[in-house]
């Protein structure tokens, strides 16, 4: 099962509503929404830290038809002057797959989740917070990070611009997170995405 508070909605009459300015709140969205069909609950992820949206949020309708319904008029809106992505939440949570993952690594100690966030969110859509692995007790970084796309497509693309670019003050290696197991496999499988989700 999906871990988290997805795994209690109608995964069918959920959209994802993606690209979403910082402005954006969930009653803004709830409202938006309600245009295209009842509205059941509205979650936007906060950052633990900073308590900000991360620029992402599922909205969950009455039945799935009306989910249908908001994919086809709402996607591509522009909501402050963003483009919005909608699309079924299904979909996402499928495509948690391995090759959709990439690890970064020789993070220069400075650069933080928001960053990657915004470096990243340029290639294709972003399922959850960049998880940069940090030291428990003193919480600074371990110097590597995980990234998880909705797409394939996204991976490749930031792979091939971004492997050995400059973030703040190193030059960033990237390769997709295989598992430990894995024989270079190119996509992995589902499975593979436990230890990192």
């Amino acid at each position: 099962m999906a871990a988290g508070p997805i795994a209690e909605r109608n995964q069918d009459a959920t959209v994802y509503v993606g690209s979403l300015d910082d402005k954006v709140t969930e009653a803004i969205l709830w409202e938006l929404f309600l245009q295209a069909g009842p509205v059941v609950n509205v979650h936007m992820p906060k950052d633990r830290v900073t308590q900000s949206h991360q620029g992402y949020g599922f909205v969950e309708f009455m039945g799935e038809e009306d989910a249908d319904y908001a994919i086809k008029i709402m996607n591509m809106i522009k909501l402050y002057g963003k483009p919005i992505r909608v699309n079924k939440a299904s979909a996402h949570q499928k495509n948690l797959d391995v090759g959709a993952n990439i690890f970064i690594g020789n993070l220069d100690p400075e650069v933080d989740e928001k960053l990657l966030y915004d470096t990243f969110s340029a290639f294709g859509v972003i399922l959850q917070t960049p998880k940069i692995m940090r030291d428990p007790d003193t919480g600074n970084s371990k110097g590597y990070a995980f990234i998880n796309f909705a797409s394939f497509e996204a991976a490749d693309a930031a792979l091939e611009a971004m492997n050995g670019q400059f973030l703040c003050n190193r030059a960033i290696s990237i390769s997709f997170a295989f598992k430990k197991d894995s024989k270079g496999e190119r996509h992995g499988s589902a499975a593979g995405i436990k230890f990192i989700a």
